[in-house]
């Protein structure tokens, strides 16, 4: 094969469903526009230029016009992807923004009191306990309330704290850390709280994706939010 002439060049290009055209406000050498018609004429230059003697084979011609077509495919896909990827976040952020005011439950080892209110959580009892207790500590890690639950079947168990201390005075508005232990037999085993707060503002980045921001308790991960109100 000593030479490629024009027309062989078309019939090439015709036979893979491609045609030849020349867009007159692009430059012939944008590297950004490299496709596959592109690398076709790369490919009928270098069979111009080929040895005589020892001729390109079509396997090899046609394996690296399949690799050409799979990175092409490649690059789309991810593409597609980061555009998939940018919408979903995008709707993330406007259902979480409709959140603010709203309560949330969520399993966190603390809770915020407000004078006039009460905290209010619930636990999970994986299997039923003859006695579950509920315990206030204040930031200072003084107990300041016992709430006896007493015996407790498997499931969602809710209590509540009204804001008193167990000489019935009234503490002052706040963070306060709650704990909830279970008796089974001679163990006493600590389970997870779950706390309602409220939902103050919504934030969203790169790093950490979307965050409520819970009033007096501080940032948590949307993804942790088991139930909104």
């Amino acid at each position: 094969m000593s030479n490629i002439t024009t027309s062989t060049s078309d019939n090439l290009f015709a036979s893979l469903g491609l045609s030849q055209t020349q867009d007159s406000t692009k430059a012939t050498n944008d590297a950004s526009e490299l496709g596959m018609g592109t690398f076709l004429k790369l490919m009928v230059t270098q069979l111009n230029n080929q040895d005589p003697f020892k001729p390109m084979e079509n396997s090899a011609f046609l394996g690296q016009i399949a690799q050409f077509g799979s990175v092409t495919g490649l690059d789309k896909l991810n593409s597609q992807m980061e555009n998939l990827s940018t919408s979903l976040t995008s709707g993330q952020a406007l259902q979480a923004g409709s959140l603010v005011g709203h309560e949330v439950l969520v399993p966190m080892s603390a809770g915020n009191f407000e004078s006039g209110k009460t905290l209010r959580g619930q636990v999970y009892i994986p299997e039923a306990s003859s006695d579950v207790t509920v315990r206030i500590y204040d930031t200072n890690g003084q107990m300041v309330r016992e709430l006896p639950m007493g015996a407790a079947k498997t499931g969602d168990l809710s209590f509540s704290w009204d804001g008193t201390n167990d000489q019935g005075e009234f503490m002052p508005s706040g963070a306060y850390q709650v704990e909830v232990s279970a008796q089974y037999g001679d163990q006493n085993v600590l389970l997870q709280p779950e706390i309602y707060a409220g939902v103050e503002s919504v934030s969203l980045s790169a790093g950490n994706g979307l965050t409520l921001n819970l009033a007096g308790l501080g940032p948590v991960a949307f993804d942790n939010v088991y139930k909104i109100f």
